[in-house]
């Protein structure tokens, strides 16, 4: 038996490095039981000298793609065989397209933390019938709900295709705003377009439309990805939209604080008959296999509630021990849950 150490990375949010190491044991348990195929095990934090880790066992030495997998944990900043009372480095390969800043650099009230957006992409993506292909194929990932774009970041850091809905016009200014200044700086081969979408001579959406590619190489072999941001409400989906059109769905629901969700009648604080009108509609833009992620507040929502109501919507939520444990409190009046649930 082989004993591995995981060093989680600091946090800038305090709250949230406080329940980092539990929340990505429950992660990691997560990866074990997929892309990991239960050849890790034992998995407890522990502490070596004073310093907090993540332990972990494995009858054998982890192969590159099991590194490579565990590169992709939220939190993962460096690995170690422990060796007695010594610690050996293991290096962790490094498949991210971009620059950490991309994701670091936005500050604005209410963002979702960089750290648990990964998170949640990483168990949504295990859950699908894709999870095999976690780190070669170019996954399409839709946040319904994607406010000023963390999730398409990450995304696209992960070397997949991202599209978004956002029903503030002010927050798709924003993220296009960024996007552009940050490619530009890049120096990366890029292109961001902006346009109204019609049908029947209507105006369904705005749309904010990116290719980029990580180098002058990529983009002449054509490895270029696609960003889509579309100026719209989340339930109108279908009117530029095609079903089928998303591999994996990653939604952080409104927390009733600082968040507001639109629908068609008002600006609600409550997710509750947001999801009820959105998840039908979701459910549709999935292909076979596909899963949909959900955070939420439950102070608002209980995870049966969600599960029940995403169940409805015909879904077969996830309820294997892997996916439990996720419960961690934010701020006052906010305590954030997972729920995720994929498409027969």
């Amino acid at each position: 038996m082989i004993r591995y150490a995981l060093l989680v990375a600091p946090s800038a949010n305090r709250v949230y490095a406080g329940q980092a190491l539990r929340l990505t044991a429950a992660e990691l348990t997560a990866f074990a039981e997929r892309g990991l195929a239960g050849r890790v095990r034992d998995i407890a934090g522990i502490e070596l000298a004073g310093v907090p880790y993540l332990g972990f066992a494995a009858d054998e030495p982890l192969a590159e793609a099991d590194l490579a997998y565990l590169s992709r944990v939220s939190t993962a900043y460096a690995l170690f065989e422990v060796e007695g009372d010594r610690l050996r480095p293991v290096a962790l390969p490094s498949s991210l397209r971009y620059d950490e800043d991309l994701i670091t650099i936005p500050k604005y009230p209410g963002k979702t933390n960089e750290q648990f957006t990964q998170l949640l992409l990483n168990l949504t993506v295990l859950a699908s019938s894709r999870a095999d292909q976690m780190l070669t194929r170019r996954l399409v990932v839709l946040d319904p709900l994607c406010g000023r774009g963390t999730t398409l970041n990450v995304a696209m850091r992960y070397g997949y295709d991202a599209i978004g809905i956002e029903a503030d016009g002010g927050h798709v200014d924003a993220y296009g705003a960024f996007l552009r200044t940050w490619l530009r700086r890049k120096r990366l081969k890029h292109r961001v377009e902006a346009h109204p979408v019609r049908q029947g001579g209507r105006r369904v959406a705005r749309r904010l439309a990116a290719t980029v590619a990580p180098s002058r190489e990529a983009h002449r072999a054509g490895d270029v990805q696609q960003v889509t941001v579309y100026h719209a409400d989340t339930i109108s989906a279908r009117a530029f939209l095609r079903a089928g059109c998303c591999d994996v769905m990653v939604a952080d629901t409104p927390y009733g604080i600082a968040h507001g969700s639109r629908t068609p009648e008002a600006v609600r604080r409550d997710p509750r008959d947001l999801l009820a009108a959105a998840a039908p509609v979701w459910v549709e833009l999935l292909r076979h296999g596909g899963a949909l992620g959900v955070s939420f507040n439950t102070h608002l929502l209980t995870a049966t509630d969600l599960a029940d109501l995403l169940a409805g919507a015909g879904l077969e939520v996830v309820t294997s021990p892997a996916y439990q444990g996720f419960s961690h409190w934010v701020d006052q009046g906010i305590t954030r849950d997972v729920v995720v649930a994929r498409k027969p």
